[in-house]
């Protein structure tokens, strides 16, 4: 009886210990906090912005030409961007793209840090590169 009690006992623990050590937690962290003033970071409009806006913006019915303003397909969104008046080089939160991603169309550039590009690229000059 006793062996049996320890058998149990042994069997018991192990199963214990297995089921503490084999839980699996996914940990989600947020977005790495952004300081948008602090020094504006290098942004290339071609490699960075313009895949950006291609994916999230210019989907059929949207930012498409014969659709929303601005533009932005492959190809067209700089000069539509940058000549339709959606940045303001003097007050970059004044830029009304600025605006938009962060307050209605924020779901489709929901990263912060995607945000934060656009707003160095205009604090940078709004170049094209």
């Amino acid at each position: 009886m006793k062996k049996l009690s320890i058998y149990l006992g042994l069997i018991l623990i192990v199963v214990v210990g297995l089921s503490i050590t084999g839980c699996y937690k996914d940990v989600i962290l947020p977005d790495a906090t952004v300081d948008p003033d602090g020094p504006p970071q290098a942004v290339s409009y071609k490699t960075e912005l313009e895949p950006l806006f291609n994916s999230q913006c210019a989907l059929a019915g949207c930012h498409v030409s014969g659709a929303h303003k601005p533009y932005m397909t492959t190809g067209t969104s700089y000069l539509n961007i940058t000549s339709g008046g959606f940045v303001n080089l003097i007050v970059p939160k004044q830029s009304i793209l600025y605006i938009r991603i962060n307050s209605d169309m924020k779901e489709y550039i929901p990263k912060a840090t995607d945000r934060q590009k656009v707003y160095d690229w205009i604090r940078n000059g709004a170049p094209n590169n």
